[in-house]
């Protein structure tokens, strides 16, 4: 993990952290880098979430961007897919998202891809971080007509609009559904999309002003679209996060489904049609052990990575498959999309139910869900460092690793965007799993302060 990025973008509180002026470094060293690569003027396209900070950043970013000669399209508040599709789609040379994901309003990030739609890879980053945190060469700040231009485009949401329908396999009439759009990016959306599908559905969450989003909704609030669905019997209820690069959604009676379940209704669905490339789905070590058996059942293949969406990528780009995703709601549709889409996923969904005939409810028992524990430990900054060398730490985890045997595991990791470690167990016995969760909890609490 870099110093500044993590394992998705920097992100950190608007203000404190992820300041005007660290935008404005940034925007020079995207320009910097963009310039070694290319002899022609970088072009950047940026957009960003519906945060009062957001908008603030781009200009910071933008006007960095400017200074070394980069020109820029500002897109608006849109998900960050759309950013990942619509840098390729327009034939830019990068693009930058603002955008905190699903946490609380008073933080903001910083995602940047590729000219290919792909978030950048590590070596790229490391000179972004170079420039900026070591000063490692000076800005080439430009004069007159060699400054960069800023221009705004009315077009782009509707072109990854379009492009999120098109992928629609048949007529999704007569499908009852609720969103919530968390007050994010999928309230400049959802709309559009889901009318275009002649859906019957209504909008919640959907009005942001600058500090609801993610607040009390969204796929990180899941009891608000859970209750709606249920009492106005809706067939299936989605749920968005604040940048709509995830989906958790709710059956016609409120349970609810998770990015593991989706992934083993899609993956079965599409090994069926004969669309699972490779026959099969990449996941990261968080998913349930009911999805690795669901799989082993239905006789798909699955491939394990570390936690992070652009792990899961790298390995479907290196092997050639076409699906995977993560328990969060991060689910990768490589046919369509470079990164994780929720509002693609909830079409995918869609597709799956309409073709079998299905509700969600009936198509969620495909998978039996092993009880899970997941516990967030603040830790100091420098105490997550420490995480993996500290021996008191690695004998409670080894000793939970004993006590469950074959019938369950433990994972401890470091969060890659927060100051927390998580402690996540797996197993039959529900009663032992807390209880050995809550013990290696309490001896990170101890030594990681």
């Amino acid at each position: 993990m870099g110093r500044l990025f993590g394992t998705d973008g920097a992100r950190g509180i608007a203000n404190r952290d992820i300041t005007c002026e660290l935008g404005m470094k940034v925007g020079r060293a995207v320009a910097m880098v963009l310039s070694d690569i290319s002899s022609k003027r970088p072009r950047v396209l940026i957009g960003g979430d519906t945060r009062r900070s957001t908008q603030m950043l781009i200009a910071s970013i933008a006007s960095g961007l400017c200074s070394v000669g980069s020109d820029v399209l500002l897109v608006g508040v849109v998900p960050t897919p759309a950013v990942a599709y619509l840098v390729k789609a327009y034939g830019y040379d990068a693009g930058i998202m603002i955008s905190a994901s699903h946490n609380p309003c008073e933080y903001n990030g910083i995602k940047i891809f590729k000219s290919d739609g792909y978030k950048l890879p590590d070596e790229l980053e490391e000179k972004i971080e170079e420039i900026i945190l070591d000063d490692i060469g000076v800005p080439p700040l430009k004069i007159g007509g060699d400054i960069g231009d800023i221009s705004i485009s009315n077009e782009a949401i509707d072109n990854y609009v379009d492009h999120i329908a098109s992928s629609a396999r048949c007529k999704l009439n007569g499908i009852k559904v609720a969103i919530d759009c968390a007050n994010g990016s999928a309230s400049a959306t959802a709309r559009n999309l889901f009318h275009k599908l002649n859906l019957d559905c209504d909008f919640y969450n959907c009005s942001p002003n600058g500090t609801n989003i993610n607040k009390d909704c969204g796929s990180t609030h899941m009891a608000y679209i859970s209750k709606v669905v249920k009492d106005n019997n809706y067939d299936v209820g989605f749920a968005f996060d604040g940048d709509a690069d995830r989906l958790l959604c709710v059956d016609e009676d409120g349970n609810i489904v998770d990015g593991d379940k989706l992934m083993a209704i899609i993956a079965k669905h599409l090994k069926e049609k004969n669309m699972l490339k490779n026959n099969t789905v990449v996941t990261t070590v968080m998913s349930n052990m009911g999805f690795f058996e669901m799989c082993r059942k239905h006789g798909i293949n699955t491939v394990q990575t570390k936690v992070g969406d652009r792990y899961v990528l790298e390995n479907m780009l290196q092997s050639g498959y076409n699906f995977g995703g993560e328990q969060s709601g991060h689910i990768i549709f490589h046919d369509f999309a470079s990164t994780g889409d929720g509002q693609l996923t909830a079409v995918q969904l869609l597709n799956v139910m309409c073709e079998t005939g299905k509700s969600l409810k009936e198509l969620a028992t495909v998978m039996e869900v092993f009880p899970q524990v997941l516990i967030n430990v603040e830790v100091s900054t420098l105490g997550k460092l420490r995480l993996d060398t500290d021996k008191e730490i690695n004998l409670a985890v080894e000793y939970a690793r004993k006590v469950l045997g074959d019938s369950g595991r433990v994972l401890v990791r470091a969060s890659g965007t927060e100051p927390l470690v998580r402690v996540m167990l797996e197993g039959r016995d529900e009663k032992l799993i807390n209880q050995l969760g809550q013990e290696i909890a309490e001896v990170i609490k101890e030594r990681l302060i």
